[in-house]
């Protein structure tokens, strides 16, 4: 099976062998194999894809050796949290749940019906799993006023793929925080929520990592009638990163927030992504994604919304990137898009780049404040309108490590 997968890669990096040989080594499933050949059709995401042009995770992985850099401390508060903790090696969770929380550890794989929009996500779907992990852990949410869920994955290995599956019952709410600390030469994630009519969930993000991981985090979101998600993210990006989005609307009525902030410095990328599918009439999305970047970082935003012709009546969407180049050499990329087919709907998007204003610099200087201090000021106003929607207990937390990576 091993040299029959290999096969279908055409020219495997050694990365990408390393691969096959994990697979190879995984219990024989056919949804297994359907997510691992999902994968191999392209193998790993490359410049030759439209959609990885900017996120070359192929020519950046060259193999899955342990970095030098162990995982980053988790700053994410746990007080009061439910604590949900990945690693190479294992999988800590708590005895005890709550009533209106079910949870399932299956080491069967899940089917994923996403793989051919998701190639890392298949890979995760391909390869989550071991004698201490779960190929799939499955979460059922049937109340309301829960612990926060806090779900921490963090390296000290080589490679680490995680799967975690959540439905939302009619009306249901739940707060789930994560942190991605990287220190591995791979980690992948894939989430999967599917919220049914009229659940509440909201969702926040913290990745961090060492210059030498390869990062990836896969996510898609179902909405049914009247749900509503609330997903804010800070990503500082890593020798090559993507934190992907996939949002399906899928009856009347559902609502949307997607917000992020990226800061990358020298040596590290960050790569933003959103697909949001627009498959019901009067559903509304909300997307701000701001960005800092410095000499010799890599910054990438793409957003698509589609609205097609008859279910995407009444679409109020509005998608929002606006990005600092801080210094000389910065890059980014950016590539918003609307595709809309019906013909009532209310959708616009925005696109801007530019440096820190030079008025409002001299402002501050001129009232004693250093330079450095004044750039970073500065930026953190800038960026803080994104993280305005992150979960309560980390919202603080988030800004300081912000103010942090501004301070360096």
């Amino acid at each position: 099976m091993t040299t029959a997968l290999r096969d279908f890669i055409r020219n495997p990096t050694a990365a990408e062998l390393e691969l096959v040989a994990r697979y190879g080594m995984q219990p024989e499933d056919a949804r297994r194999e359907r997510a691992f050949l999902a994968f191999a059709e392209t193998g790993l995401p490359h410049r030759r894809m439209e959609a990885w042009k900017w996120s070359d995770f192929r020519a950046s992985l060259k193999s899955l050796d342990r970095p030098k850099q162990a995982a980053i401390p988790d700053p994410l508060p746990h007080d009061g949290a439910l604590v949900f903790r990945f690693t190479p090696s294992g999988f800590a969770y708590p005895k005890t749940l709550p009533s209106g929380i079910s949870m399932l550890a299956k080491r069967e794989v899940q089917a994923f019906s996403s793989a051919e929009d998701l190639p890392l996500g298949a890979l995760t779907a391909a390869l989550a799993g071991s004698d201490s992990k779960p190929a799939t852990l499955l979460f059922e949410i049937s109340g309301r006023d829960l612990p926060r869920l806090h779900f921490v994955f963090e390296g000290a290995g080589e490679a680490s793929f995680s799967r975690v599956v959540f439905l939302l019952r009619p009306n249901a709410e739940l707060v789930v925080t994560e942190s991605h600390l990287g220190g591995v030469g791979m980690a992948s994630a894939l989430s999967e929520f599917t919220l049914e009519a009229g659940a509440k969930l909201t969702r926040t993000i913290y990745q961090r990592s060492g210059p030498e991981d390869a990062i990836g985090i896969a996510s898609t979101l179902t909405l049914d009638a009247g749900a509503a998600v609330t997903q804010t993210t800070l990503a500082f990006g890593a020798k090559v990163s993507r934190l992907e989005t996939r949002v399906v609307h899928r009856q009347p009525g559902a609502h949307l927030t997607l917000n992020a902030a990226y800061l990358a410095g020298k040596g590290f990328h960050a790569d933003i992504t959103s697909h949001v599918r627009h498959g019901a009439p009067e559903c509304v999305t909300r997307q701000l994604t701001k960005g800092a970047v410095l000499d010799g970082g890599t910054g990438v935003f793409q957003g698509k919304f589609l609205v097609p012709r008859i279910t995407g009546q009444h679409t109020d969407a509005d998608m929002q990137h606006q990005v600092l180049l801080l210094e000389d050499g910065a890059q980014v990329f950016a590539k918003p898009e609307l595709e809309i087919y019906a013909d009532d709907v209310q959708c616009a998007h925005g696109n801007t780049s530019g440096a820190l204003d030079d008025a409002q610099l001299f402002y501050l200087r001129q009232r004693g404040i250093p330079e450095r201090q004044a750039r970073g000021m500065l930026t953190e106003a800038f960026i803080a309108e994104a993280l305005e929607t992150a979960d309560e207990t980390v919202r603080d937390v988030m800004l300081a490590e912000a103010q942090d990576w501004l301070a360096s």
